[in-house]
């Protein structure tokens, strides 16, 4: 009687290994082909007002709340403080990166030439929902990192030492590194994500968003201007970062004008045969 051999680990770790190769040879292959064959042209938006109402709205939070927030540390009620602690946590960025970093290994182990072509979209979706949020927030995330320590301003916690515009550029101490908020930054991007997926619920995601990064302010980790820069500053790179998949044909089709608009081929959950 013939028994048949079962395959060994090292098999199946080698073919395993071989598939994952060939998936990130194909994402790339097809990156580049779209980056080739369609050209640099993206929509008329008026950068440059909304980079100066990012500045005036830093700056007016500089002016008229960044000292009263600074007096105010260390006041708050206690179960105000412990709410605030709570919900800044949201802010991290591992909240976002890390699921989509397991979507991408996960998508990247999967063998794509066995599914079926509904099968198959579904897992495009992901891994392109994966790549848009990785590249909001963690590009947002290392630029943040850059800026804070370039300038070096001092956190509210310090206050009462260093008043509220104290500057210590490339001291590389925590202590100097308020300006902008990561936190903020990530919320940012998050919501710049929400808004080109939801258009319509713009306003649902901004409320949380803001509410999450306004919480660093609270907890006397960062002044209000600190906030609203780094709430600017991610929005900015999500939209970026769609601007870049529309021109490539990720998640969104370009427009002439305004944001990218969501593709109706870009879905989540599978729809039923009859959709």
């Amino acid at each position: 009687m013939l028994v048949k051999s079962r395959p060994s680990v090292s098999g199946l770790l080698l073919g395993v290994g071989r598939r994952s190769l060939d998936n990130f040879r194909d994402t790339i292959r097809i990156a580049k082909r779209r980056f080739a064959v369609r050209p640099a042209r993206y929509p008329n938006i008026l950068w440059s007002v909304w980079v100066l109402v990012w500045v005036l709205l830093t700056a007016a939070a500089f002016v008229r709340l960044d000292t009263p927030a600074g007096m105010l540390h260390g006041q708050w009620s206690a179960k105000f403080a412990g709410l605030a602690d709570f919900f800044t946590q949201f802010g991290l960025g591992g909240w976002y990166l890390i699921p989509s970093a397991l979507l991408l290994v996960a998508a990247n182990l999967t063998d794509w030439r066995s599914l079926s072509r509904r099968s198959l979209m579904l897992v495009y979706n992901w891994t392109c929902l994966a790549f848009l949020v990785l590249g909001a927030v963690g590009l947002s995330g290392l630029a943040v990192n850059v800026l804070k320590y370039a300038i070096g301003r001092a956190r509210p916690l310090y206050f009462g030492d260093f008043g509220v515009l104290a500057l210590r550029p490339f001291a590389f101490d925590a202590r100097f590194a308020g300006f902008p908020s990561g936190h903020a930054t990530t919320m940012g991007a998050v919501f710049g994500v929400a808004l080109l997926l939801f258009p319509r619920r713009w306003y649902i995601a901004l409320a949380i968003t803001a509410c999450i990064a306004s919480t660093r302010v609270f907890v006397g980790a960062h002044y209000p201007s600190d906030t609203v820069a780094g709430f600017g500053l991610g929005c900015a790179f999500a939209i970026a970062c769609g601007l870049i998949f529309a021109r490539l044909g990720f998640i969104f089709r370009p427009m002439p004008s305004g944001l990218p608009v969501r593709k109706k081929t870009f879905w989540l959950i599978r729809p039923s045969r009859k959709t």
